[in-house]
């Protein structure tokens, strides 16, 4: 009898944990930053290459670069 008492304490002890690893995942967070992640917006590509100095038409050329590459969004005519 204390047997079976000890295997049902431990098979009680290792069913635990897995019922806590088996619960639902978090919820995304309900509020999303629009720039967070790519694609980022053209304008800001534009204001980001300014600031690292670089003249305004290697800068246009850098971000048409990155609209190509998906990084950025196509800028808005």
């Amino acid at each position: 009898m204390r047997i079976v008492l000890a295997a049902a304490v431990v098979a009680g002890a290792l069913a635990a944990p897995a019922a806590a690893a088996r619960t639902a995942p978090a919820a995304p967070p309900a509020v999303h930053m629009p720039a967070d992640k790519p694609p980022f917006p053209y304008a800001d590509c534009i204001k980001a290459t300014k600031k690292r100095g670089e003249s305004k038409r290697y800068g246009k050329w850098h971000c048409d670069q990155l609209v190509k590459k998906g990084w950025v969004k196509p800028p808005k005519r």
